[in-house]
Formats: structure tokens, C-alpha cells, sequence
């Protein structure tokens, strides 16, 4: 997992640090577009495509640009100015200032949770990385929710298999997705050991590996005698002796007897 967490910053590093186009995204409500015409500087203006995907822009009136890329926008823009009659042959120039409606959301346990633009394609671990790479508490496993065919679905992806290379989706993200990362599962040490507390459940983790994380023993410790509590599935805490080698489950709380000899 820190081998995973330090690689999602050193991409998080390079995302903040190289711009994408976003030349081949469609313009929609919110966006804010800085439109200049070459050798025209009365017409350079910056305007926000309202809710219908409707822009005003000086002597053509209203422009329709919603689901028009930057480029189709121009050439509309453009063609309204010289069928007009107003300028020949335009060089309308339109840049992006604010892609409000190219946004997807980021939540729980990454660095800088919040909505970003998609400003071009961008697969999971890109998206990851500009919300800051994950902190400590996160997940492997992590949630997409998108709408398909009006549907919500909900799709997980283990990100220590995507980052290993060995055939996992590492999906492409769109507008309107959501990317949730939830807390690591976690499992709890207390008594005779060093340090007792809540610490983050490694897949296949067993007791003996538990004590280690927990510090080992403490002098007054003993390694017969331990036991867990644990629900079982009716939510009945139960509790039982284990073995060193047995694994250890999602909020187990294990628990070091003191030694009488």
C-alpha cells in the first residue's frame, strides 16, 4: 500500500504539472469562453454559456454552442459573423477559461477531494492523482458511480492490481462520474502488546503479523491465551482463541492476555 500511495503522488506531481486540451470536449451550462477575433479587438469578450448552452456574442446575438467543441464552436461563430454580412473571411479564436460542465466528483479518503474538470480523456489513476494521490486511510478498492442508459451503476476497481500491470481496467472517466475511495478496512490490538490501537487490515493477514504491527509483546505478554472478538453474522459478538497463524478479518478486535508466570 505505500509503495502504491508514494506512485499516485509522483502522479499526482506530473498532473498538476502538464495542461490538457480541451479542444475535444463539448461545451456545456457554466463553461466560461474567452472569444477573440483576429484584427477585431471590439469583438474580444469573455462569456458564459448560460443553461441552455446559449452564449451572446456582439453583432450576431445569441450563438447556440452547447455540445459544440471549442472548434466547432469557432467555425459557428464565425460563419454567423460572415454570412452577416460583418466581417470577411473571420479568424474567430475561442478559448476555454472555465470547464464548469466537464466535472467529475471526488470523494473520501484522497488528499484533495472535490469536483475536477476533465479536461480530455483521463483514466482512473489520472483523476486520482489531480485530487492529490490517497492518504493514508485509503482503500485499494475503489468506487465508480456513473449513469448508464439512465441507470446508476456502481463498478469497483482494485487499484494495487491496476498499478501492477497485470491486465486490470484502469477506466476512462466522463462528466458526471463519481469516484469514491473508502477507508481501509481496519482491525483492533489491545492488551499486552506495545502499542495498542487501530491499524489498517493487509490482505491476508494473519494473527502473528497483527502482533507484529502492533509492536509485539509487551514483557508481561504471552503468546498462548490470545483470543478475538469478533461478530458473527446475526452481529453477535463472539469470542474465540486463536492460533498465529490464523487470519485475522475486518474489525477484529484481538486481544493479549498478561502472563501469570
Amino acid at each position: 500500500m505505500k509503495k502504491l500511495f508514494m506512485t499516485l503522488y509522483a502522479f499526482a506531481m506530473l498532473a498538476t504539472g502538464i495542461p490538457a486540451s480541451a479542444n475535444d470536449l463539448q461545451l456545456g451550462p457554466g463553461d466560461v469562453l474567452k472569444i477573440s477575433v483576429y484584427g477585431n479587438p471590439d469583438l474580444a469578450v469573455e462569456t458564459r454559456v448560460n443553461d441552455a448552452g446559449v452564449i451572446s456574442y456582439p453583432l450576431v446575438g445569441d450563438v447556440e454552442v452547447g455540445g459544440l467543441t471549442p472548434n466547432a464552436a469557432e467555425r459557428k461563430i464565425a460563419g454567423l459573423l460572415e454570412s452577416g454580412g460583418f466581417i470577411r473571411q473571420p479568424h474567430v479564436n475561442l478559448i476555454v477559461t472555465q470547464m464548469q460542465s466537464q466535472q467529475l466528483s471526488v470523494l473520501g479518503q484522497v488528499n484533495k477531494p472535490g469536483r475536477i474538470p476533465v479536461d480530455g480523456k483521463r483514466s482512473l489513476t489520472d483523476i486520482l492523482a489531480m485530487a492529490g494521490g490517497l492518504n493514508p486511510d485509503a482503500d485499494d478498492r475503489v468506487t465508480l458511480v456513473r449513469t448508464k442508459d439512465g441507470q446508476t451503476v456502481r463498478e469497483r476497481f482494485n487499484l494495487a492490481d491496476i498499478m501492477r500491470g497485470d491486465g486490470a481496467v484502469n477506466p476512462e472517466l466522463r462528466p458526471g462520474d463519481v469516484v469514491y475511495v473508502d477507508r481501509a478496512p481496519r482491525f483492533y490490538i489491545y492488551g499486552e502488546v506495545q502499542r495498542p490501537g487501530s491499524y489498517r487490515l493487509e490482505e491476508g493477514m494473519d494473527v502473528l503479523q497483527a502482533l507484529s504491527v502492533g509492536g509485539g509483546l509487551s514483557p508481561r505478554g504471552t503468546e498462548r491465551g490470545i483470543s478475538v472478538k469478533r461478530r458473527d453474522e446475526q452481529g453477535v459478538m463472539q469470542i474465540m482463541e486463536v492460533k498465529q497463524d490464523d487470519r485475522v478479518q475486518v474489525n477484529d478486535v484481538i486481544y493479549v492476555k498478561e502472563s501469570f508466570f
